[in-house]
């Protein structure tokens, strides 16, 4: 059985350097995405944060596996304490001035299935609000 990985396009009206930025820059990372303690966008480096429901935070357990500066950048995402591995990937594609940011998300299907916080649905919420509302509204603004 195949599958199908999360996938979302959204073209952001910013260049992808600035994008790039907003996705590697642990202090600009900060404003729209998660609170990291550290990031850098080097193979190999290992970054954890909590993030979750109401009901319940989790611990992301994450390891930087590309980087392509302004075009690639991909991580595993993991959970401690619960099964399953997934992968992150933005990818970053020109379009005259603006971005158009790929967003694919693959293995979800490997998370336990009882919690609803591992429902596919809910990965696809969290992401639209991420990469469509916060991400945008933090690239499409001034600095």
């Amino acid at each position: 059985m195949a599958f199908e990985p999360f996938v979302l396009e959204k073209v952001l009206n910013a260049p992808p350097a600035r994008v790039w930025s907003a996705l590697t820059d642990v202090e600009q990372m900060r404003k729209w995405y998660f609170d990291l303690p550290a990031f850098k966008a080097e193979t190999g480096f290992e970054f954890e944060f909590t993030a979750g429901s109401e009901e319940r935070q989790y611990r992301h357990l994450c390891k930087v596996t590309e980087v392509e500066q302004n075009r690639k950048l991909a991580y595993s995402w993991r959970y401690a304490d619960y099964p399953g591995d997934s992968e992150v990937t933005f990818e970053l594609i020109p379009e005259g001035g603006k971005t158009r940011l790929r967003l694919t998300h693959k293995g979800l299907h490997t998370f336990p299935k009882e919690y609803p916080d591992f429902a596919p649905e809910s990965f696809a919420s969290g992401w639209n609000h991420i990469i469509g509302k916060s991400l945008a509204g933090f690239v499409e603004t001034e600095s």
